[in-house]
C-alpha cells in the first residue's frame, strides 16, 4: 500500500510540475511575441523618420521617479561642466 501511495504522489508532482512548466513556457511564448509586436513599432517609428535609440531612453525616462531623473541630470551637468563642454 506504501508504493501506491507513493506512485500516486510522485504521479500528481509530475503533473503539477508539467503544469508549471507549459504556463512558464506559454508566458515565454507570449513575451517573443511581445518583443516582436515592440519591435515592430520601433521600425515603424523608424520608417517615419523617428530617431529609435532617443525613443528608447524617453521611455525608459518615463519609467523613473522624476526627482531621480533631476538629480541625475543636475550631477551630469556638473560632471560636463566640469569636464568644459
Amino acid at each position: 500500500m506504501n508504493d501506491s501511495v507513493t506512485d500516486t504522489s510522485y504521479r500528481v508532482t509530475a503533473d503539477e510540475l508539467r503544469q508549471f512548466i507549459e504556463r512558464f513556457e506559454r508566458l515565454e511564448a507570449e513575451k517573443k511575441d511581445v518583443a516582436d509586436q515592440q519591435k515592430e513599432v520601433m521600425a515603424e517609428a523608424k520608417a517615419r523618420g523617428y530617431d529609435t535609440k532617443v525613443l528608447r531612453k524617453v521611455i525608459s525616462l518615463r519609467k523613473r521617479d522624476k526627482d531621480d531623473i533631476a538629480e541625475e541630470e543636475a550631477v551630469l551637468d556638473m560632471y560636463k561642466e566640469a569636464l568644459g563642454m
